[in-house]
């Protein structure tokens, strides 16, 4: 929370909303009681109701916010809680700050009627900044229009069920946090995705080389995310990226007039990385397999439903946290893989033994909205898990 105030207050400075309603020098169980007591019968109905019990302090010391926090953490833990750690990031940045950040101040940061985040309240908290956009950078459509999207490495990532549906285009710079962490944004809720390993966010020499390319690509992409450019600027991701696609090749992708990434993919897999593309020749870039774990921490209730007994309220679904078991095929297609991969069937067997070797067949996949969600960040994933589906609604 410190951090993230920080951050929003450009590293100078931390806004903290509390309530001076309630007294916070009891110790333990007891401050959370008298927070409690302070908030029962507590109605806010205008922005002036809210004025009269908010209490507003600025730090500009880290060390004296962060013993600020600690003492108030049970105010954040209340029904209050939420409200006022967006009213503590929104005043860190500065209203001024957060209208000039939005590319429609008009619209409202919280959506009626159910009080969900906008994109720019969940960008503000990842990045410091109240830009709407998903993308990296900003996308200038000439004559002063542009758009604004996120302009920095960031230590929290965000990943969208939407990006699944090809409704947005999540860039790298939310994608590759400095940390495998990452939000997972659904129609209606957040839930976070995390790994314990961050060798898992590690690439090899041609994954490497295809983030590189896809970055030149993604620069001259003018879609909105859309994943296609012009000729022109096709001809010069080929000079930043340095790839030489032989005239046929080149000729065919240009014969529309426009280029679209996943053509362009497909085309450079096939071309040998001594002219610039991502052919494996030598064979040896294998699959990655990793942990990666869900959390979902809502408790959905079923009132007078399928689920409820006697009109009584039944919990459906408990916060949980699922571990799934991510692998991650090698760049070339399936059906080479099926063709080329084998291992022995018997001890101290040789890879190529005929009749005493077998393809190593991948997992059958399971799916659930939250696979469609990592395969935004590690394509082809295959996923697997114990138990119930991981759940992000």
């Amino acid at each position: 929370m410190d951090e993230i105030l920080f951050m929003c207050g450009d590293k100078k400075r931390a806004v903290i909303a509390t309530l001076n309603i309630v007294g916070l020098n009891t110790e333990g169980l007891a401050k959370n009681e008298i927070i409690a007591k302070a908030l029962e019968g507590l109605t806010i109905e205008t922005g002036s109701d809210l004025q009269k019990i908010l209490r507003i302090d600025t730090y500009t010391s880290e060390t004296i916010a962060f013993q600020k926090l600690h003492t108030a953490l049970p105010v954040f833990q209340s029904r209050m809680g939420a409200l006022l750690f967006l009213i503590s990031a929104l005043l860190s940045r500065g209203l001024d700050s957060i209208q000039a950040d939005r590319d429609d101040p008009s619209l409202p940061l919280v959506t009626a009627p159910f009080g969900h985040a906008s994109q720019e309240i969940v960008n503000l908290l990842l990045c410091g900044q109240a830009v709407p956009n998903v993308f990296d950078g900003r996308m200038d459509f000439g004559g002063g229009m542009f758009l604004k999207g996120i302009s920095m490495s960031v230590e929290v990532g965000f990943l969208t069920l939407l990006e699944s549906l090809n409704f947005c285009k999540v860039g790298q710079h939310l994608k590759c946090p400095k940390w495998p962490i990452w939000v997972v944004g659904s129609e209606s809720h957040y839930t976070v995705l995390f790994a314990l390993d961050t060798s898992v966010q590690d690439e090899n020499e041609l994954e490497e080389r295809e983030s590189q390319i896809r970055r030149a690509f993604d620069a001259q992409d003018q879609s909105g995310g859309g994943g296609f450019i012009s000729v022109e600027g096709f001809h010069q991701v080929l000079r930043e990226a340095g790839i030489r696609l032989p005239s046929e090749k080149l000729d065919h992708l240009c014969s529309t007039g426009f280029i679209v990434w996943s053509e362009f993919c497909q085309v450079i897999l096939d071309v040998d990385k001594s002219l610039g593309g991502l052919k494996d020749s030598s064979g040896l870039m294998g699959k990655k397999v990793f942990d990666l774990y869900h959390f979902n921490g809502i408790a959905k209730s079923d009132i007078n439903g399928s689920h409820a007994t006697s009109g009584a309220e039944t919990l459906v679904q408990r916060p949980r946290l699922t571990k799934l078991k991510v692998s991650v095929p090698p760049r070339w297609t399936p059906e080479e893989f099926m063709a080329d991969v084998v291992v022995s069937s018997g001890p101290g067997g040789n890879e190529s033994s005929g009749k005493d070797t077998e393809v190593t067949k991948p997992e059958p996949s399971q799916h659930a909205p939250l696979v469609d969600c990592i395969r935004t960040r590690w394509s082809r994933a295959v996923c697997n898990w114990v138990g119930d589906p991981p759940s992000i609604v």
